[in-house]
């Protein structure tokens, strides 16, 4: 019955071909396109994007965003030439100059640009007595009226023309400026008002727009936009050399989405390279690796329409699963490819052939793509959504390249088959080649197993025992990698921004730079929850404090105005008839003039301070005063996971008197959160997928020996791949914790084709399994590594790890199954000197590999 389905699908494959193939482009063609519109959207780089929409901390984000959206920052920062004299006046002119010009774009690409601090110095200057102190300003009235009555006697108050002295000290413009508090810290840091090193050689323009780093259209097109606007400000016509660069979240934002972009599509020309390369090495036929190339890529493309309709984007658990993939679809292809050719060296024509390799390899593939599929679906159990949404693409993909192999791959064989037979011998070396290289994989293994089998079988099972105590070890210390920087992208790539930014937040002290913002829903909240807050803060110990300070617009505002005013309103009539009666000077009167009130002295008040200031705790809408900064410990800890976390638990949700709740988020709360859904989720993924591997093996081998040695392999395996892990002590981060479910269907393959065959054999059966069947496992096997060698290439390094940890696991299955599972065999049969007891199998699978996880 199989036979005669085989035989009907083998002729329609074959004689209409043509056909096949046109139904398949239409497919193709379809799938491509929703494919194309998935991966015009980028990689979400966000790790919220890797939590549940509605997980509370991301709807928290989104609500804040949305009510902050388009307060993204920019620098443009202008460097004066080191090898030569630094004009201050000239440089300043550039930047005036540049300012000017990006103003000019207006919103959405500008919402502000600002060289200096200039309006906020005017502002506190004319305002600076409500900013004193209370009881100086009360001293400095003090001294003033005792001096009158000093100078003035009974008669006279205020007359001091006819004995003139010495203006006191406390009416001096130092005097003054002391009694009022005024900072020359702040004068210091900026020279006249400007965003400008201590040197004057570096210029600073900061710029708000409306664009979020994460737009990279808009972005990028306001970087243009930005761009252009500094080459018309034609900084040559200042100083000649000016060197011009950019940073901020904006420009760092953009450039990341860029990178990881970029990097996705490096990373899968490298491992469709190496794939290839494998490939063609083991058939040395062209046309053989031209033809799984169209193969696997139709699978690709079929996932990736599949994937549009599955997740809304991309992220960077899912950004690479393509390559991944492309490691494991093409054994499907490896192991049809191999009973074809076998077939066809055999003496079969095209048809038969094809029938033959469909009826042998059907089920044999099925259940490895099945059993590698069920690992990343069981991924879907977990609450992670970048662990839910990696095994659903991973998942369907395996499934999807399964399908097109065995419907675009035999139709493609029956055309180039009518062009020029396919097993057609080649000449010379390479014909050499070609008649025995294909079976060479796996006879070093044969060699070795040969001659050591009760050696190997006995190391191995040693080393596997003390991989499981050393995993167990390295589990119970501190596995987990803690350091931020670990998981980005390499810096070495982006070195110069870094500098710039650098200089840039050393000179403008940026508020917003690395504090967690938190939106409160009145602003009379804001003292309750600055109390509970410096309450947790004050409850722990100094070594482990969750933050510094709170920081709100209020903070900017003169205290106890009503108190002040009266006491300036008296200092002001006193300082100004002075000055008319001439106890002051008029130089200094021209040094302290700026500080004395013009008009009627008023209270000052959230809409009264100037934009430079307000600007950070100012929404969308214009509303000023809801937003609340948490300033962290130390900026150096923040790329620390651990203060993360310390720093999440302090303000991610704060109960305020009357029963009311002010939620936190921020990239400490979104972290802590995803460490928690990670850790939650592994232990489920492990069991899920541990569970349907163990099923598939059941129901391939209905239970018995075979069975348990295959899952006995993988168990094997796994303890090689605890030994790895502890001796090169791989940090687990939140993406390589899945290479250990993940691994559980790529190792169970192996054992079980190798358990297979050689309970077909008899009593040297693993000899045969490894040098027959091997050669396809090893193959296999190498696909899948060089998939998982091809993110080593990556610039992120989370992305790095998953591949590193991936290929541990994926070697050690393999050797598990090629060196110690035959080896225990083989010891096994020279002992009992019996065969295996029988398998009964649900089809009789062809002798192959696959691995398809």
């Amino acid at each position: 019955m199989n036979t005669t389905i085989w035989d009907r699908i083998a002729r329609v494959q074959t004689r209409r071909w043509w056909l096949v193939l046109c139904v398949g482009v239409l497919v193709t063609a379809a799938l491509g396109t929703l494919g194309f519109r998935l991966f015009s959207k980028g990689v979400a780089s966000g790790f919220e994007h890797l939590l549940p929409d509605g997980r509370e901390s991301v709807v928290e984000l989104q609500r804040v965003s949305k009510r902050t959206a388009g307060v993204s920052t920019l620098f443009v920062v202008l460097e004066a030439p080191e090898d030569g004299p630094v004009d201050r006046a000239k440089l300043r002119e550039a930047s005036d100059a540049v300012t000017a010009e990006v103003r000019k774009l207006g919103e959405p690409w500008v919402g502000s640009a600002d060289n200096g601090v200039q309006e906020a110095l005017h502002f506190f200057e004319k305002n600076i007595g409500l900013y004193a102190k209370t009881d100086d300003l009360k001293k400095l009235h003090q001294d003033i009226e005792a001096y009158y009555k000093d100078r003035a006697g009974k008669e006279l108050v205020g007359d001091f023309d006819d004995d003139p002295e010495p203006t006191p000290d406390f009416l001096s413009p130092e005097g003054i400026k002391k009694r009022f508090g005024l900072d020359e810290a702040i004068g210091n840091r900026y020279p006249d008002g400007y965003f400008e090193s201590e040197d004057g050689r570096v210029h600073v323009v900061t710029i708000r727009s409306k664009v979020l780093g994460g737009d990279l259209d808009n972005g990028t097109k306001a970087l243009e936009l930005v761009g252009e606007a500094v080459k018309r400000a034609d900084l040559d016509r200042f100083q000649s050399g000016i060197k011009v660069g950019y940073a901020g979240d904006l420009y760092s934002g953009i450039a990341e989405v860029k990178e990881i972009n970029e990097d996705v599509s490096k990373v899968g020309l490298f491992g469709f390279t190496l794939l290839l390369t494998v490939v063609f090495i083991y058939y040395l036929r062209l046309r053989t690796v031209v033809m799984m190339l169209v193969t696997i890529a139709t699978g690709l493309i079929w996932t990736a329409g599949a994937a549009s309709l599955l997740v809304k984007q991309l992220n960077t658990a899912t950004g690479f699963v393509f390559t991944i993939l492309a490691g494991n679809g093409i054994n499907t292809g490896v192991i049809y490819m191999a009973r074809y050719l076998e077939a066809r060296r055999a003496g079969e024509d095209v048809e038969k052939s094809m029938s033959i390799a469909h009826g042998d390899t059907f089920m044999a593939t099925l259940c490895a793509s099945g059993a590698s599929a069920a690992s990343f679906f069981s991924l879907q159990v977990t609450a992670f959504r970048g662990f839910r949404e990696l095994g659903l693409i991973g998942g369907v993909g395996l499934c999807l390249c399964w399908l097109a192999t065995l419907v675009i791959l035999p139709p493609m064989l029956a055309g180039v088959e009518l062009v020029s037979p396919i097993v057609r011998p080649a000449k010379g070396i390479l014909g050499r080649f070609q008649s025995t290289f294909e079976q060479s994989f796996g006879k070093p293994f044969a060699f070795v197993v040969e001659r050591a089998a009760r050696l190997i079988a006995i190391i191995g099972l040693a080393v596997s025992a003390i991989g499981f105590v050393l995993l167990v070890r390295y589990v119970q210390g501190d596995p987990f990698e803690w350091d931020m920087n670990n998981l980005r992208n390499d810096p070495t790539s982006r070195a110069e921004e870094e500098r710039v930014k650098r200089l840039a937040d050393s000179i403008t002290g940026y508020v917003g730079a690395d504090s967690m913002a938190i939106l409160v829903d009145d602003v009379a909240q804001i003292g309750p929850l600055r109390t509970a807050l410096y309450e947790k803060r004050d409850a722990a110990a100094p070594e482990v404090k969750p933050f510094d300070r709170i920081v709100a617009l209020e903070d900017y505002l003169p205290t106890d105005q009503g108190e002040k005013i009266p006491v300036l309103t008296a200092i002001k009539t006193r300082v100004e008839k002075a000055h008319k009666l001439g106890a002051i000077g008029e130089d200094d009167w021209k040094k302290i003039e700026k500080y004395i009130p013009k008009n009627e002295i008023a209270k000052i008040g959230l809409t009264e301070l100037p934009e430079g200031v307000a600007r950070p705790f100012t929404e969308v809408d214009g509303t000023r005063g809801r937003i609340v900064f948490i300033v962290p410990t130390s900026p150096s800890l923040t790329e620390d996971a651990r203060y993360l976390l310390r720093w999440a638990e302090s303000f991610r949700k704060t109960e305020l008197p009357g029963g009311s709740v002010v939620l936190g988020s921020g990239r400490s709360v979104i972290y802590a959160d995803m460490w928690q859904a990670v850790m939650s989720a592994v232990p489920i993924a492990l069991i899920a997928s541990l569970s349907a591997v163990m099923l598939v093996v059941l129901l391939t081998f209905r239970a018995g020996r075979p069975a348990l040695l295959v899952l006995g392999a993988l168990v094997l395996g796994i303890g090689w791949m605890g030994l790895a892990v502890s001796v090169l002590q791989l940090k687990l981060n939140f993406l390589n914790f899945v290479a250990l479910p993940l691994t559980f269907g790529i190792g169970v393959d192996y054992s079980v084709n190798v358990v297979w065959r050689a309970s077909r054999e008899g009593p040297q059966g693993a000899l045969t399994a490894v040098r027959e069947t091997g050669g396809a496992v090893v193959l296999c096997s190498m696909t899948t590594t060089l998939g998982y060698l091809a993110l080593l290439g990556s610039t992120n390094f989370a992305v790095r790890s998953l591949g590193l940890a991936s290929m541990v696991g994926e070697i050690s299955t393999m050797l598990g199954a090629m060196l110690v599972l035959p080896g225990a065999l083989l010891w096994l049969g020279q002992r009992d000197k019996k065969k295996l007891e029988p398998v009964h199998v649900v089809a009789s699978p062809e002798a192959g590999a696959s691995d398809q996880s």
